[in-house]
C-alpha cells in the first residue's frame, strides 16, 4: 500500500491551505501566508511551505531568512530522512512577538497575552466601578502593565485588541443602562486607548470579537459560515461568514439583544419595551437571582445551576422559550453550519440553555444530513470575546485574511507547551 503524504494532501485542499502569490507586490501577503502556514501545521521544510503555499521554493527561502531574522520563525534542526540532504525544520517562534487582548465590559476588565504561535501566557481579570472613558484608560493601563509583568513573556508586543459591548453610534437609542459603557459615544475609542495603552489598537464590539475568538480557537474552527449567541452583560450576534466577521456598514450588525420579543413587556435602557436582552442576558438572571435573595457571581451561578436552583432553572426556561425562534430566525437568514452560544455564563448555564432549546423550532438548517449540531456550546468559556480581541491585531499585522488559511491549534493545546 502507497502511504499517503499529509503535506501533499493538504496542498491538494485549497479551502484548507493558505495561498500565496507569486507577484512582487504580493510581498507582505506572503510573508504572512508562510508564517501563518507554519503556524498552523507546526514544523515544516522549505519544501513542505512551498507545496502548502504554491510560492516558488526561491520564494520561500527568501521569506524564511527574513522571518528567522526577525525572531518570528526558528530553526528546529533537521529533519531524519532514508536518503539525501536531511531538510531543515522550522516553526512559529513562540516567544518571537506576542499581542494583548482586552474585554471591558460594563464591570469588569479582562486582559489576555496570546504569543504569535497561538499560546495563552497571561490572563487576568479585575472588576471596573468606574466606566467612564479616563477611568477605562486608567485601569486598562495599569492592567496590561501588569499582565506584561508575567514571567517569561516574549519582549514584542505587536498590537492589541479591545472589544466593547455596542450598539456603536446609533441615534435615538439611549446610551445609559448596564450593559453599555456611558459616556463612549461619539468618541474615538481607538484612538483613546492606544493613547492611554501606547500601543496599536484595534477596536471591536464584543460578539463580533467573540465570533473571532471561536473561529480561531473553539467550534468554529472547521467552520467558515456560522453565528455566534454573545452572552455578555446584554445580548449580541457575532456572525462568520465565509470565514470573515460581518460587521454591517456601521459595525453594529447583529445587535439582536434589542429584537422586541415580548410587546408590551420590561422596559429596556435602550428606551424600548420587552427587548430580548431584557430575558435572556446574564443581567437577566442576576435580577432574578438578586430578587430572590441570591448572589450572582460567576462560581454562585455555577454551582446554583448544577444543584438545578428553581430561579436558574427558570430563567433558563423563559430564555430558551424566546431564543429559540430566533435560533430559527438566524438560521433562515443566514443559513449557517452551526450557531454557537458563547459569553461570560457558566458552561452549565449554556448546556442548560441548549438542551432546553430542543427541539429547536423548523427552518432552513432542519436537514438529517448534518454533520454538525444546529446549535451548541461555545468551547473558549469568559475568554471568547478577549481572545478574540488579541487575534485582531494579529491578523492586521501578520497573518492573511482567515478565511485563506486553516485555523490554527486550540488555545488549550498551544498553551500546554
Amino acid at each position: 500500500m502507497t502511504r499517503k503524504d499529509p503535506i501533499a494532501e493538504a496542498a491538494a485542499t485549497s479551502s484548507s491551505v493558505a495561498l500565496g502569490g507569486n507577484a512582487e507586490r504580493t510581498r507582505s501577503h506572503n510573508r504572512r501566508v508562510v508564517l501563518e502556514t507554519v503556524r498552523q501545521h507546526g514544523r515544516l521544510g522549505r519544501s513542505d511551505i512551498a507545496a502548502l503555499t504554491r510560492l516558488t521554493a526561491q520564494a520561500v527561502s527568501n521569506i524564511v531568512v527574513e522571518l528567522v531574522a526577525e525572531g518570528l520563525l526558528a530553526e528546529r534542526g533537521r529533519r531524519r530522512t532514508a536518503r539525501g540532504q536531511p531538510p531543515v525544520d522550522f516553526e512559529v517562534n513562540a516567544d518571537g512577538g506576542m499581542t494583548a487582548g482586552m474585554e471591558i465590559g460594563a464591570d469588569r476588565i479582562t486582559t489576555v497575552l496570546v504569543d504569535i504561535a497561538g499560546g495563552l501566557r497571561a490572563q487576568r481579570t479585575t472588576t471596573l466601578p468606574d466606566a467612564s472613558p479616563p477611568a477605562v484608560q486608567a485601569l486598562a493601563a495599569l492592567e496590561l502593565a501588569a499582565a506584561r509583568r508575567a514571567p517569561g513573556l516574549p519582549k514584542r508586543l505587536l498590537g492589541c485588541g479591545v472589544v466593547m459591548p455596542g450598539p456603536f453610534g446609533v441615534e435615538g437609542m439611549s446610551s445609559i443602562g448596564d450593559t453599555v459603557l456611558p459616556g463612549w459615544a461619539n468618541l474615538d475609542a481607538a484612538a483613546l486607548m492606544t493613547e492611554a495603552l501606547g500601543c496599536a489598537v484595534t477596536v471591536e464590539n464584543d460578539a463580533t470579537a467573540a465570533a473571532v475568538g471561536e473561529r480561531l480557537y473553539g467550534r468554529g474552527r472547521d467552520r467558515r459560515n456560522f453565528c455566534l449567541v454573545y452572552f455578555g452583560a446584554g445580548l449580541g450576534l457575532g456572525i462568520i461568514i465565509d470565514g470573515q466577521p460581518y460587521r454591517g456598514a456601521y459595525g453594529n450588525a447583529g445587535e439582536i439583544g434589542h429584537v422586541r420579543v415580548v410587546p408590551g413587556g420590561r422596559a429596556c435602557p435602550c428606551g424600548g419595551h420587552g427587548c430580548l436582552e431584557r430575558y435572556a442576558s446574564a443581567n437577566a438572571l442576576a435580577e432574578m437571582l438578586h430578587d430572590s435573595g441570591r448572589e450572582a457571581a460567576y462560581e454562585d451561578v455555577a454551582r446554583l445551576a448544577d444543584t438545578r436552583d428553581p430561579v436558574v432553572d427558570r430563567w433558563i426556561a423563559e430564555a430558551a422559550t424566546l431564543l429559540g425562534p430566533v435560533v430559527a430566525l438566524l438560521e433562515n437568514l443566514f443559513d449557517p453550519e452551526t450557531i454557537v452560544l458563547g459569553g461570560t455564563l457558566p458552561d452549565v448555564v449554556m448546556d442548560g440553555l441548549v438542551a432546553a432549546m430542543q427541539p429547536l423550532p423548523l427552518s432552513v438548517s432542519s436537514r438529517s444530513d448534518r454533520s454538525v449540531t444546529r446549535l451548541q456550546r461555545g468551547a473558549t468559556g469568559r475568554l471568547t470575546a478577549a481572545l478574540g480581541a488579541a487575534a485582531l491585531p494579529l491578523l492586521d499585522t501578520i497573518a492573511p485574511k482567515i478565511d485563506r488559511v486553516a485555523p490554527p491549534e486550540p488555545i488549550a493545546r498551544a498553551a500546554g507547551r
